[in-house]
């Protein structure tokens, strides 16, 4: 007779077991365990352990470019300082201006920032951005290429572009005394700004919004005659400028919004940009009650003289 244990199954060899397979298993099982209740834990409370013990990130002063020297008194530089999101100041199709207050803990130290957030690939950016950037180059073809077919890539160094242009041209223009924030940093497609506006974050009116009376009209109108002559100083026009991007704060007029700054000799557009910014802030002034002897070709003439530049031959298209 056969031995009955010749009948039984061989036994099998165990399989020896991965340092991991008891995580895996209990995980897909559903069962607890320490890496997925820390994990679970973050997220439920928003923990970040990296984070700061107060506010919304630690201060990005460290890694950014930093604006021109002597620095105000005002800006904190302190590593250990955090930044607090407070709102949203203004929105618009290229950037989003955001209010947020940088402060060191546990001391009185804090100010308010504007902090202008540029679109990335996926959203808008200039629709008019071709004629701005005549006259602008970098330095890899590629890239250039990337920006002219308006590639993922290229959109977002072209936003980068504008960032960093806005903040040179707010540094170069505020060292020389021009009435623009004070540009207190810049991280890629991130700029912080000088607040224009009260301590509690209330944002100063835009020319706009006001209805300035004879004597403060006059004023704002030299006011920005000044600030005109400060940026064909430099061979600059806004680009842009309308009642709606100057501030006027305590009487003081501040021009805001230079992304597309745009050199008016290097660039083939420049004079047109230039005729335009001369001709919107004459037609606004005097509609509100300014002399009509300070007309666009008033202005525009004394700007082309601050250039070096033949006088006007007559009041350029709108």
């Amino acid at each position: 007779m056969r031995d009955p244990e010749q009948f039984t199954e061989p036994s099998r060899k165990r399989r020896r077991r991965r340092f991991d397979d008891e995580i895996d298993t209990r995980a897909r099982r559903g069962a607890p365990t320490e890496l997925t209740d820390i994990s679970a834990l973050d997220e439920r409370h928003g923990i970040d352990p990296d984070g700061p013990p107060e506010g919304d990130r630690w201060s990005t002063w460290d890694g950014a470019e930093h604006g021109p020297e002597p620095l105000p008194a005002w800006v904190i530089t302190e590593h250990a300082a955090v930044d607090t999101e407070l709102g949203v100041l203004k929105t618009g199709k290229e950037a989003d201006v955001h209010l947020v207050e940088r402060a060191v803990p546990g001391t009185g130290r804090r100010t308010l920032l504007a902090a202008k957030r540029y679109r990335s690939a996926e959203h808008r950016l200039f629709h008019r951005d071709a004629g701005y950037l005549e006259g602008r180059r970098v330095r890899r073809s590629r890239e250039m290429r990337a920006m002219a077919n308006r590639t993922g890539f290229g959109r977002d160094l072209l936003a980068g572009q504008w960032a960093g242009a806005e903040f040179a041209a707010l540094g170069r223009l505020w060292s020389a005394g021009v009435a623009v924030p004070y540009p207190v940093q810049v991280d890629g497609t991130e700029l912080l700004l000088e607040f224009i506006g009260t301590d509690d974050g209330t944002a100063a009116p835009r020319l706009a919004q006001l209805r300035p009376d004879p004597e403060q009209l006059c004023d704002l109108w030299h006011q920005l005659v000044d600030a005109l002559l400060g940026l064909t100083r430099h061979g600059l026009t806004h680009g842009d400028l309308s009642a709606y991007n100057l501030l006027v704060h305590d009487g003081r007029l501040v021009l805001i919004d230079l992304p597309q700054v745009v050199d008016v000799i290097g660039n083939p557009q420049g004079p047109a940009f230039l005729a335009r910014d001369a001709q919107r802030m004459a037609e606004w002034f005097i509609a509100h009650g300014l002399s009509a002897d300070a007309g666009p070709d008033t202005l525009l003439d004394e700007l082309h003289a601050e250039l070096g530049m033949p006088p006007a031959a007559g009041t350029s298209d709108g």
